[in-house]
């Protein structure tokens, strides 16, 4: 993966330099077993070349496949099989040592790819049957290989593996080696059209021709002896036929591994190198994230501050419950804390314990850009909730110019003018009816006035205190409204006294307009360093923060104050508001 700035791991180079070390060792291998057969008469010189050529085949695919994939064992597989086929070959060599290893280990080839088969597209084996099934063909190439050189003196040289003649056991052993290999293979082909019922539609068109290809190629050595001479073939042909099939195995299987097809794992700890030396920003680590996985529609969303919900990179809310078709999330977890999430296309990776692996890798940068997004929703809240008081604050202000210019305004005009009406009359009858109404007057203007205080800031909450003033609002109740008061005793902070008040009395106020409730119930309890109110009624519910200016304007009080705001209010079930004030103690 070529990183911005040019950065590649030392790991990345380490491995290259490593496959390419031994792509030279097989090929050095290889061209020293073809230049040993070529002194050899028993089969076409072709035939026999075509055993290390196959070597090579499966040494190509698999060092490209390791190398694109490192953290993916497809490609050691492949490699395994490579050793496989060299040390096949050697048993057509002129040096009886190599012709007795390659006897013994004649069929492993066969082995390896019942190993690849379960073993595709992650190179691990995914189940308890798979890892039986795997260990099965190797015993039965190793170990009931045995008789076939134990009881045949000819399929070594000189005898040398040989304990003596014995045609009925060399015939047992045969029919059960190909026995148990039959077994072997229905067992591989019921896993395979187990994975291919449970596989997308994507991944069954690439899966199907894969594995229908791979099995039947395990399958003409046993069937090639047999239904060859019919097709007019000779031996040579047969074997030569059965080389191609078996060396076309890992070229289509890397095929498919690169193709796109399935979950690209290459280059994830090449990712953990660039986040080590770059400044991941949301936007960078989600393109770097999905070219490692090879997924460019990839998303990465954070944990949200209170980790129920999912936000973007700049704060936004996203809903991960509708991701769309063929859209997967795996959570990404730094100690046991969630910190994000990674959402990917299904039809692209289907490995989710790939992608989880990637988030792991990626975990620390994960958190620090969900931090980010936390601090910009935190900053987009703030400038809101300022703009949102300053308004607040402007209605307030507009409202009393409003009630002063109205009522007490014009009322204190018209004393001004019966003032100097009396002040005219001097000795006038009737002046002590004029004195009187002009009394009756002032006493109306300052009940005015006082009222309009008293909205400003009650004077039971300035003279006895929040408990008194909640007492009072309580009592002058039209529905049925209970208090309950625990450990409040007492004044508290003004400032935490005002907003209390004030938000009961906006949430009795809403009860009343808007929540045909039949009871309230008003609580108040000072928890260690903290206040807590709660207002609940039997209403029909459907009250949200954003519903009015009145709640939206008390949630910013209580933000300012650090405190925590919280409405629970489902259609046909009430409302309860629930506030946290600090305090002190």
């Amino acid at each position: 993966m070529a990183h911005r700035g040019g950065v590649r791991s030392s790991l990345a180079r380490a491995l290259v330099v490593s496959l390419a070390l031994i792509g030279v060792f097989g090929a050095v291998v290889a061209g020293v077993e073809i230049a040993l057969l070529a002194d050899q008469d028993v089969a076409p010189w072709w035939l026999l070349a075509l055993f290390p050529a196959g070597g090579l085949v499966h040494l190509t695919a698999g060092l490209e496949a390791w190398r694109r994939r490192p953290s993916n064992r497809t490609g050691p597989i492949m490699v395994v099989g490579a050793l496989s086929w060299f040390v096949v070959a050697l048993a057509n060599t002129a040096t009886p040592v190599l012709v007795a290893v390659g006897v013994v280990l004649a069929t492993t080839p066969l082995a390896v790819v019942v190993w690849l088969l379960h073993a595709f597209p992650s190179g691990r084996l995914r189940s308890r049957t798979s890892r039986l099934t795997v260990a099965g063909g190797f015993v039965v190439s190793l170990v009931l290989q045995v008789p076939g050189y134990l009881f045949d003196p000819g399929a070594s040289p000189g005898g040398m593996l040989s304990v003596g003649h014995r045609a009925d056991l060399l015939s047992a052993g045969t029919w059960l080696q190909r026995g148990a290999g039959m077994v072997v293979m229905l067992v591989t082909a019921g896993v395979l059209v187990d994975r291919l019922r449970t596989a997308t539609p994507g991944q069954r068109g690439v899966l199907l021709p894969l594995y229908a290809y791979g099995i039947l190629a395990v399958l003409a050595t046993p069937l090639g002896p047999l239904l060859g001479p019919s097709a007019g073939l000779s031996v040579a042909q047969v074997v030569g036929f059965q080389i191609v099939v078996l060396a076309g195995v890992p070229v289509a299987f890397a095929a498919a591994m690169l193709r796109g097809g399935f979950a690209r794992t290459a280059e994830i700890q090449e990712l953990s190198a660039w986040l080590a030396s770059s400044a991941a920003t949301p936007e960078l680590l989600a393109d770097a994230l999905g070219r490692a996985l090879g997924d460019t529609s990839l998303q990465v969303v954070y944990a949200s501050r209170d980790g129920r919900s999912s936000v973007d990179g700049d704060g936004a809310t996203v809903d991960t419950e509708a991701l769309g078709e063929h859209r997967d999330l795996v959570d990404i977890e730094l100690g046991s804390r969630r910190i994000g999430a990674i959402v990917y296309d299904a039809t692209v990776i289907d490995d989710a314990e790939l992608v989880r692996g990637a988030g792991q890798v990626a975990a620390l940068a994960i958190d620090h850009d969900r931090l980010t997004a936390e601090l910009r929703a935190s900053h987009a809240d703030l400038r809101q909730s300022r703009a949102r008081l300053v308004e607040a604050g402007d209605r307030a202000r507009q409202h009393i110019a409003q009630d002063l210019h109205d009522g007490l305004q014009g009322e204190l005009v018209l004393l001004a003018l019966e003032a100097q009406q009396l002040a005219r009359t001097g000795g006038a009858a009737g002046l002590p009816d004029a004195a009187t109404r002009l009394r009756v007057g002032i006493d109306g203007a300052a009940r005015h006035l006082r009222e309009i205080v008293h909205a400003l800031m009650p004077a039971a909450l300035v003279e006895r205190g929040l408990t008194a003033a909640i007492e009072d609002l309580v009592d002058r109740m039209p529905l049925p409204t209970r208090l309950a008061v625990v450990e409040v005793d007492g004044r508290l902070p003004a400032t935490v006294e005002r907003t209390a008040y004030f938000v009961v009395a906006e949430a009795l106020t809403n009860a009343v307009k808007h929540a045909a409730a039949d009871t309230l119930t008003v609580t108040l309890e000072h928890a260690s360093t903290r206040l807590v109110i709660g207002v609940t009624d039997d209403g029909v519910g459907g009250a949200t923060q954003a519903g009015g200016v009145g709640l939206r304007g008390l949630a910013d009080r209580v933000d300012a104050l650090g405190g925590r705001f919280h409405i629970e209010s489902p259609a046909g079930g009430g409302t309860r508001l629930l506030v946290e004030l600090p305090c002190g103690s």
